[in-house]
């Protein structure tokens, strides 16, 4: 059974994954928790740590125009985000900057293939892996759960999908992404690695209500 300590590159909260029974498969040079025992619904609430996915993020006045001119189909507007063919996901947070998701089975190369190209002037690489967490909530119940401790109305008829915030989230500067799996309503939250710990208790104290509980990455693919 793959464990995290086999990999050099962890989630931020193995501990807490394994101590909560995670089962864990081998996905992009990491582990990433694949099921709990007695899971969470994913349709109704659940939270998945996607922490060991590839990320990659450029800033600068020339960012969004490097990207676009290497096959990324950039937003037209901040704070949206733009699937692209491969499944990867493209976040404009600002004029200067956008943020680059991979896709869920870390199955397309563009993060990849961005950190290998070396940007032009007036656009520099900003490496996530290491300094942003990824979690993903999804589930009905998951926009009533936000409103308990986001600053941001999240809910569907006032934030489409592929709408961004750059909010507080349990107190913590987050970009919040709704990004819907199938016919199921799904947030990509992400924020400081130092902080992940704290905000996947945060999060499941505040889940507890609506019977939320941990969900593993098998029940977020099933989804479609």
């Amino acid at each position: 059974m793959a464990q995290p300590t086999d990999h050099l590159r962890r989630s931020f909260i193995y501990r807490q994954l394994s101590a909560a029974g995670a089962e864990f498969l081998d996905l992009a040079d990491a582990a990433i928790a694949s099921k709990f025992p007695n899971e969470g619904d994913a349709t109704k609430l659940g939270l998945a740590d996607l922490s060991p996915l590839p990320r990659t993020g450029f800033k600068g006045p020339q960012a969004l125009t490097w990207l676009a001119g290497h096959d990324v189909a950039v937003p037209q507007i901040n704070n949206t985000a733009n699937l692209q063919s491969d499944g990867s996901l493209v976040v404009r947070l600002a004029d200067t900057e956008g943020l680059v998701l991979s896709d869920l089975k870390s199955q397309s190369d563009t993060v990849a293939r961005l950190e290998t190209l070396t940007p032009t002037s007036g656009c520099y690489p900003v490496p996530r892996d290491d300094t942003y967490f990824w979690f993903l909530l999804s589930g009905v119940h998951a926009p009533d759960c936000l409103l308990k401790i986001c600053g941001v109305d999240v809910r569907p008829h006032k934030f489409p999908n592929h709408t961004v915030a750059q909010t507080s989230i349990a107190r913590l500067g987050t970009v919040a992404i709704r990004d819907d799996r199938g016919s199921t309503l799904a947030y990509h939250l992400i924020a400081d690695s130092t902080s992940a710990g704290y905000f996947w208790d945060a999060a499941l104290d505040a889940m507890a209500e609506f019977d939320g509980r941990p969900i593993g990455l098998n029940s977020i693919l099933a989804l479609g």
